[in-house]
Formats: structure tokens, C-alpha cells, sequence
């Protein structure tokens, strides 16, 4: 039963659901703060930039091994335990790295050994978090939910390092751990109170075959292939701009680092436009056409700010550009999830929700590569390629695929059939 609150979006008309976002504002605060104040602190003990790049390995590494492996147990066991878990041990690293800083113990190993292991420990925590809070919330209120979390992560990236620094200038880089090790405290805290229907749980079979199942699942559907394919896509070639801004920033536009600041505030701020708009639909009804033509549109105007910035210099054409790079971006990876949130079977979620997250672990891969092109054929046509590889990859399935064509469809029927259901399960008056 929903409470009638027409002020907020209607994902948050659900208690159990409202409880769980605000613990994860608090986790993922601490989360942003923690990577910031990582950074800072390696840069401190070594002064090399390169030592920065193995901050970013140390965390890219285990999510890319072990998503498929969390994704299992997030099916196997009970997720609000193992995020209680998760969550505590995350934030037992977190204040060892505060102490041993606070005590100026702290070594360059010590920053890589315990970054290792806290996005070790995230590789379980995630898939659990993306099995959970489906359960929370009524089928029809998925994409504001799914919208929701995201823009957590797009406020925190404005805010949280903003916050870190101001701490880290104020009380210490120990200050700053020791926060984000409360948010994790407090993630652990909120769920305990949760309660959660009863939930289909995997057969206890042998691990390696529930994975396997699960990528089989993903092989054998192919609007699931396509949706975590895009994803895959977003993140090898589209997002690899991110770390090759710098480029466009010094030696192409060259408007400096303030300049690049406010390139990345602009697709922030198209990202959070777009997330917020999502959160307060109850569903879209066109989801196939917004994943396919978000996707389309966000790799033009990535392969445009590329090609533009290089061949036009105009930094206000650059700014629009990245507001509409972020705009995009977020509106169809929104659609995506949200889309695989309804879909997925409960049974399966974990592990079909961990192989998604992992796509997301593979971008500093995508960054190499596009490195390695930009040296061959120059920044701007690196990342334009990297663009229309993401409208390649949208156009060729919608065009032969009627599944993704007809997507919403099928969407608003399991829409109906969960409504359904739900009726028949309501007692009598």
C-alpha cells in the first residue's frame, strides 16, 4: 500500500523504498569522498601522476573479475544481509586507510592493497543493492526508481568532491575518510531495517554453473544482449572522452583546467537534467525509441564536440555540446536499466544485473584504447569514432530486431500483467 504523496516522484511513494535511497545517499556520499580523498592522498605520497592511473587499476580490476561472481551470490542468499555485510566491512577499509593516515603510517601499498579490496567487496555489493530494490517498489514505478539512484550518482559527483576538499583543507585527509566511512556505516544501519517480501531464490547449485546460466540466459534473449550491449558500447567507446578531456582542454580549445571544470559541470548538469525528469515518470512509454535514439544522439553530439572543437575552436559550441553529451547519455543508460529491472526474471536478477555492472568496470579499458587510437589517428577522431560506434551498435539491432523495435510494448504489457497480479493478491474489502 503507497502513501498519497503527489509532491514526490513515484518511486518514492513507497516507505521501504524512500528508507533504502537514503541509505544509499549516505553510502554513495561516502563512496565519492573516499575515491577524492584517495586520489589526493596518492598524489600526495608520490607526486606522480602515473601512480594516480594505478589508484584507478586497482579499482577497475576487481569489478571486472568478480561482478559475475557477486551477481551469484546476490541470487543465492539473503542480498539485505549481504549488503549489511558489504557495507560493513567497506566501511571497516575505509577507517583502517583514516587511521593509518592519521597516524601518518599510511605507504603507497597500503592506498593500492585497500582500494583493491574495497571495490573487491563492491563487486558483491552492487549486484545485491540491483537485486534488492526491485522488490521495494511497484513494477510501474521502476524507471523513477531506476532514475533516482542515478541521480545520486550525478549529484555526487558535483557535490562530493566539492565537500572532500573543503574537508581535506579544513580537518585532513583522515577527516575525510573517516566521513565516508560513516555513510558506509549508516548504509548498513538502514538496511537492517528493511523488511522485504518473499523473494525466489536461485537453486543452491555449483557456483560456476549459476554463472554460466546466467550468461546463457543473457545469450540466448536477445533484447537482453542488446540493452547490456549497449551499455558495453557506452562505456568501451563513448564514455572514453572522460579521461582524454585534458586534451580538448589544454591543447585544443585551450581554455586551461577551469575551462575543462566547466565542460564537465555542463554534462553534469544535462545528466542531472535528464535523471531528474526520469524519477518523476511512473514509465516511459516509448522506451525503445528513447534508448535507441538517446543512444544515436548522444553519439553524434559526442563525435560533434569532437570534430567541432578541433575544426571550429568555438568553446561555447563545446559547452552546449557537453550539456547535450550528458542529456543524452543519462536518459537512455536510464531507459536501459530500468528496462532490464522490469524484465529480468527474480531468480536470475543478480547475476544478469552483475554482468551489467560489469560493463560499466571496463571504461578504463575503453580509455586505453581510445589513447592508443588517438595516437594513430588524432584525440578528436578517436572520440568521434567512439561516438558512432555507440550509434552503430543502437541503429543495427533496432533496424533487424523486432524486439527492440517494439520494446515499449512488450514493457507496458508486463506493466499490466504485474497490475494484474497485484489486484488478485489484495484482500477483499
Amino acid at each position: 500500500m503507497t502513501s498519497f504523496l503527489p509532491s514526490l516522484p513515484p518511486a518514492l511513494h513507497y516507505p521501504a523504498y524512500r528508507t533504502y535511497w537514503l541509505g544509499t545517499l549516505a553510502s554513495v556520499s561516502g563512496f565519492q569522498i573516499v575515491r577524492f580523498a584517495q586520489f589526493w592522498l596518492m598524489y600526495q605520497l608520490t607526486g606522480s601522476p602515473l601512480a594516480l592511473g594505478y589508484v584507478g587499476l586497482a579499482q577497475a580490476v576487481p569489478g571486472i573479475v568478480l561482478n559475475l561472481v557477486g551477481g551469484v551470490f546476490a541470487d543465492k542468499v539473503d542480498q539485505r544481509r549481504l549488503i549489511m555485510v558489504t557495507q560493513t566491512v567497506t566501511a571497516g577499509v575505509i577507517f583502517l586507510l583514516a587511521t593509518l593516515t592519521l597516524l601518518d603510517l599510511v605507504r603507497v601499498w597500503h592506498v593500492l592493497a585497500l582500494a583493491f579490496l574495497a571495490a573487491a567487496v563492491n563487486a558483491f555489493d552492487e549486484p545485491a543493492r540491483q537485486a534488492l530494490y526491485p522488490h521495494l517498489i511497484d513494477r510501474r514505478a521502476m524507471t523513477s526508481a531506476v532514475a533516482l539512484n542515478a541521480a545520486i550518482w550525478q549529484g555526487n559527483r558535483i557535490v562530493a568532491p566539492a565537500v572532500a576538499g573543503l574537508i581535506i583543507a579544513l580537518a585532513g585527509t583522515a577527516s575525510a575518510f573517516y566521513l565516508a566511512g560513516i555513510g558506509s556505516l549508516t548504509m548498513a544501519v538502514v538496511i537492517i531495517s528493511l523488511r522485504i517480501p518473499p523473494v525466489t531464490r536461485a537453486a543452491h547449485g555449483n557456483p560456476a554453473q549459476d554463472m554460466l546460466e546466467g550468461l546463457s540466459f543473457i545469450r540466448k534473449n536477445s533484447i537482453f544482449s542488446f540493452l547490456i550491449g549497449m551499455t558495453f558500447f557506452n562505456s568501451f567507446f563513448g564514455l572514453a572522452y572522460i579521461t582524454l578531456m585534458p586534451v580538448f582542454a589544454v591543447d585544443i580549445l585551450k581554455v586551461g583546467a577551469d575551462g575543462q571544470g566547466l565542460l564537465m559541470s555542463a554534462g553534469g548538469a544535462g545528466a542531472l537534467l535528464s535523471t531528474v525528469w526520469l524519477s518523476s515518470r511512473d514509465s516511459t512509454r516509448y522506451k525503445g525509441q528513447l534508448i535507441v535514439g538517446g543512444a544515436v544522439l548522444f553519439g553524434l553530439s559526442l563525435a560533434a564536440f569532437a570534430l567541432t572543437s578541433q575544426y571550429l575552436g568555438s568553446y561555447a559550441l563545446a559547452v552546449f555540446l557537453m550539456f547535450a553529451i550528458g542529456l543524452f547519455n543519462s536518459a537512455y543508460n536510464i531507459s536501459v536499466q530500468s528496462s532490464l529491472q522490469m524484465m529480468v526474471p527474480d531468480a536470475i536478477r543478480g547475476r544478469v544485473m552483475g554482468f551489467y555492472i560489469m560493463t560499466y568496470s571496463i571504461s578504463p579499458l575503453g580509455a586505453l584504447q581510445a589513447g592508443a587510437l588517438a595516437n594513430l589517428v588524432t584525440t578528436p577522431i578517436a572520440i568521434a569514432i567512439g561516438g558512432l560506434a555507440v550509434v552503430a551498435f543502437a541503429v543495427g539491432p533496432a533496424t533487424i530486431n523486432s524486439k527492440v523495435r517494439n520494446l515499449g510494448a512488450s514493457l507496458r504489457q508486463l506493466e499490466a500483467t504485474a497490475a494484474a497480479d497485484t489486484r488478485r493478491e489484495q484482500p477483499a474489502d
